[in-house]
């Protein structure tokens, strides 16, 4: 398979363009050179490009490597790289995998009181649970329309690719990743040891890149949409448990409501897809923390 990976040399990027290779994928990579090509696999081809992947130049240099039977995109956060990739790559890519997030959801909403109102139920499902209504969940009056944050939103990406049908897309939520790379201190759980009692569905960074890799070759993904994660999602408390003990920290949790649950329900690809993690939860654990 000829594949192109829009953003493959980041923390997320870098295990698709390795998991792809070890398949014995042809992989052209796109990305904006903060990683040096030398440090990419050998096997990968490297199209930097410091252009905005709202502009269609920087897809037509990875084109020059030929047609990619997948497409692959880390990258697509504001609603004109969306339409600018779809754009690109209709006729010209056989399907495209956009990576996208769990603060597409009203529940996500609630817990950050963008959208004021009743506790959302979880497991969220991609199929059922509701999104949020108001769009740009991070523009403030500090920021600026030349400012990607102030555009910054999931759902309209999410709108540019399902509407494109002569461009078969998967879209997949990603939940909050660790990593080596990435969350590495795992702050995100340690930091709300105070309420041990929520919950917010993680992913290790070599698994979450497993299903975006999975997705890129099941026959049954095109048109659908999927969370990414763990297949229960444990509480603060339970994952502390199972952690070496720090000082207790605290997150920013000011505005924030932690009666609403961040878990999704991951179950669909891994019934549709037979998607299952690689890298078991306590291995991931140890990689992370080293």
């Amino acid at each position: 398979m000829r594949a192109l990976v829009v953003g493959g040399t980041g923390s997320i990027g870098s295990w698709i363009t390795a998991q792809l290779l070890a398949r014995g994928d042809r992989v052209v990579v796109l990305h904006r050179g903060r990683r040096a090509a030398a440090d990419l696999p050998a096997d990968a081809i490297s199209v930097i490009s410091d252009t905005p992947l709202s502009a269609l130049a920087p897809y037509e240099a990875a084109l020059r490597h030929g047609e990619p039977d997948v497409v692959i995109h880390v990258l697509a956060m504001i609603e004109a790289d969306a339409r600018t990739a779809v754009a690109a790559l209709t006729g010209r890519a056989g399907r495209l995998v956009a990576l996208s997030s769990g603060d597409v959801y009203r529940a996500y909403g609630r817990f950050t009181g963008h959208e004021p109102g009743p506790i959302e139920p979880t497991p969220l499902n991609a199929d059922t649970s509701p999104l949020r209504e108001r769009l740009y969940p991070y523009r403030t009056p500090a920021t600026n329309p030349g400012d990607r944050l102030h555009d910054y939103d999931k759902i309209p990406v999410e709108q540019a690719f399902r509407e494109a049908a002569a461009l078969p897309s998967v879209i997949l939520r990603l939940p909050k990743v660790y990593g080596p790379d990435g969350n590495a201190d795992l702050a995100t759980v340690y930091g709300f040891a105070a309420h041990p009692r929520w919950k917010w569905t993680h992913g290790y960074v070599e698994n979450v890149a497993a299903a975006a890799v999975l997705a890129a070759h099941h026959p049954a993904a095109p048109g659908r949409t999927y969370n990414v994660g763990e297949a229960i999602t444990p509480t603060v408390g339970e994952r502390l448990a199972g952690l070496p003990h720090r000082e207790a920290t605290s997150a920013p949790t000011e505005g924030f409501n932690l009666a609403q649950d961040i878990a999704y329900d991951t179950a669909p690809i891994r019934r549709e897809l037979g998607y299952s993690e690689p890298v078991p939860y306590e291995q991931g654990l140890r990689r992370t923390l080293g």
